[in-house]
């Protein structure tokens, strides 16, 4: 294929966009950066923990590879509009794009907010769990160790900050370092699977894809499934962080959707045969679960090697990928601040954009995702049930924007469907269609039942409070757009508008 390098300056200029940061990504690094992001099979590993009590082990299997099914449509739809508009800002620049005139200002705002939001909680809630694996090394050798909340706290700070650091400082090197930790990401796969398949005690086939088990008190075995649902998806998710590396990647039209979708297709089989492994050696569910070590695949790893060192070092590894994972999430989070400040869809927007002359990525924005991310990481304390709730909150927040993109464009290609631009990668009118209609399905399916609590009968501590945090943020951007954004805020389209 030729690649056409002008293009890169044509959508820039299309968007009326300035170029201020260096283009270091092609598609090689762009998916090594989407699939360590990603970390599928680290994520299986590392949510098995609160996955086990609804649905069982066949309830998890099979809801797993429905949201794989799922989730490869959302990918698809949003690679479709990455392909025509590729744009650090994604979500809410397409939001702006396709969605009628009379609302696509407040409509592309409430998805910048949203997105955001969701980007900046997904890059605590990954360095949470990195302080959940490096808890749960000190549990192995320190069988005594008591973790308090505010452990988990200041760890997760501390990952924070490393996170950020290292954007800062190795941000030139970050497409190289990304191919090399990719290799590292596929060897680790290959050796905790053969670790657990030649060592692990094995469940039978048919306790695995036949046994559902609803012991959270819900009123049937489907309920019990369905609000299991942030575990697989939390894994799943990530393939569309290319979209906000759209301008620092090299043919962005082209190399985005396929970074895109090479992502999905690669790590959702790695997070189904992690899961099928993870399932076939669990052995013991309540012994795993009621283990001292914090993790039950730590549990897991323990009992099939009989070796501390095998487990210390399986347990380093996954540490190490989850930090990469941070980073790229601290890149994410920061790269849709920048993009959304430059609109002056954020308080302190002026500040927001700033690129220093000859540092090529924005700072400002990368120290204020820090605070946002320390603010949340300190509000977690009191709650028993952090995971779930940054998770959850997360969910919304990024789901919520990518629901109103694809429904969006799937509303222009039924009213205007002759106006609908076409890109480097096309699905077709009628394919397109079906795939956004499976799309917005499972997404409004996900944001329903990710905002449950895992127990029928939850109390203060177990409760999933993200639907009050989502909301909190939602009457936060709504009151700013009123008081400030609807007189200052530039929609996205406005400006390509008049540069066409």
């Amino acid at each position: 294929m030729e690649i056409d390098f002008g293009s890169d300056q044509r959508d820039m200029d299309r968007m009326g966009r300035k170029v201020e940061l260096r283009r270091t990504f092609n598609l090689h690094s762009c998916i090594g950066f989407s699939m360590i992001l990603n970390s599928s099979w680290p994520f299986v590993l590392v949510t098995g923990t609160y996955s086990l009590s609804n649905g069982g082990l066949a309830g998890n299997i099979w809801l797993f590879l429905v949201v794989c099914v799922g989730m490869f449509m959302v990918m698809l739809s949003m690679a479709e509009m990455a392909s025509i508009t590729p744009s650090a800002g994604a979500q809410y620049h397409w939001t702006s794009e396709y969605a009628p005139h009379r609302c696509h200002k407040y409509l592309s705002f409430a998805v910048g907010w949203l997105s955001t939001v969701g980007w900046i909680a997904c890059m605590v809630l990954v360095s949470y769990v990195c302080a959940q694996q490096l808890q749960s090394l000190i549990w192995l050798y320190h069988p005594g160790y008591v973790a308090h909340a505010w452990h988990d706290s200041l760890l997760t700070i501390s990952f924070n900050l490393i996170a950020v650091a290292f954007n800062i400082l190795l941000v030139r090197k970050l497409a190289l370092i990304e191919g090399l930790v990719l290799i590292l990401y596929i060897a680790g796969f290959f050796f905790v699977i053969v670790v657990l398949w030649v060592m692990g005690e094995r469940t039978t086939a048919e306790a695995v894809f036949t046994e559902f088990e609803n012991d959270s008190g819900w009123a049937s075995m489907v309920l019990a499934c369905l609000v299991n649902v942030s575990g697989p998806v939390i894994t799943l998710i990530g393939a569309d962080s290319s979209c906000h590396l759209a301008e620092e990647m090299r043919n962005a039209r082209w190399g985005v959707p396929r970074a895109m979708i090479t992502n999905a297709s690669v790590s959702y089989v790695l997070g189904a045969v992690m899961w099928i492994t993870f399932l076939f050696n669990v052995g013991n569910i309540e012994a795993v679960q009621n283990s001292p070590y914090g993790q039950s695949y730590v549990a897991i790893l323990y009992y099939a090697t009989g070796s501390r060192t095998a487990t210390t070092f399986c347990v380093s590894l996954i540490l190490f990928l989850m930090i990469m994972c941070a980073v790229n999430q601290t890149t994410t989070a920061s790269r849709q601040v920048y993009a959304f400040a430059r609109d002056n869809g954020l308080p302190f927007s002026t500040w927001l954009c700033k690129v220093r002359q000859g540092w090529d990525f924005p700072l400002n924005a990368l120290l204020a995702t820090l605070v946002c991310s320390l603010v949340i990481s300190m509000a977690t304390i009191p709650s028993a049930n952090a995971f779930n709730v940054i998770n959850a909150f997360s969910l919304g927040g990024l789901f919520w924007s990518y629901l109103i993109a694809i429904s969006v464009a799937f509303w222009r290609k039924i009213t205007l469907s002759e106006r609908f631009p076409v890109g480097k990668f096309i699905m077709g009118h009628k394919l397109g269609l079906v795939v956004n209609s499976i799309a917005i399905g499972f997404l409004i399916i996900v944001l329903i039942f990710s905002q449950f609590p895992l127990v029928a009968y939850a109390d203060a501590q177990t409760m999933n409070w993200s639907c009050l945090a989502l909301a909190i943020a939602g009457m936060g951007f709504v009151l700013y757009y009123f008081l400030y954004a609807k007189e200052h805020y530039t929609s996205p389209v406005e400006r390509t508008r008049k540069h066409e």
